[in-house]
């Protein structure tokens, strides 16, 4: 595997035909690392705070590519669905979520890297939760982004 002049690995040499990409550097790379590579390979990188979705997102990609990806008939019933609907609400960078909770107020601000509540920086809104109601919550329904159903 040769190393590029920013130390990332390139992961287009000859491990790629192998895809023994477990236990590689690959696993290694933090999250801006990852997004580099997509970046490098795709274009923009997708707006994703989660490591491990990205790692298997840039995985499958790079699988796709050399083994051909999706057949033409799974292809062919995915455009019969039509085009993705998002499930809940883009919260961007800055975004402030507010909740009451036990007679105090719970603030939460969106960051890049995770959601900011009292000084710390959680992975996503359901850790945020467990934190505050000391019990495990859906994270988008304790902040209200979802319906109780």
């Amino acid at each position: 595997m040769t190393v590029r002049a920013s130390g990332i690995p390139d992961l287009a040499g000859p491990d790629l035909a192998g895809l023994n990409l477990e236990g590689s550097v690959f696993d290694r790379l933090d999250l801006e690392g990852l997004r580099t590579q997509w970046r490098e390979r795709y274009g923009p990188p997708p707006r994703l705070r989660s490591l491990e979705l990205l790692r298997l997102m840039l995985a499958w990609r790079m699988q796709a590519e050399v083994r051909g990806g999706l057949d033409r008939e799974t292809r062919r019933k995915l455009q019969r669905m039509g085009p993705l609907q998002a499930e809940g609400l883009d919260l961007g960078i800055g975004a402030r979520l507010t909740r009451q909770w036990k007679g105090g107020q719970v603030e939460v601000i969106v960051e890049e890297c995770g959601f900011r509540w009292e000084g710390r920086v959680f992975p996503s809104l359901s850790a945020v939760a467990f934190a505050v109601a000391g019990t495990r919550w859906n994270g988008p329904r304790f902040f209200g982004l979802r319906g109780k159903g």
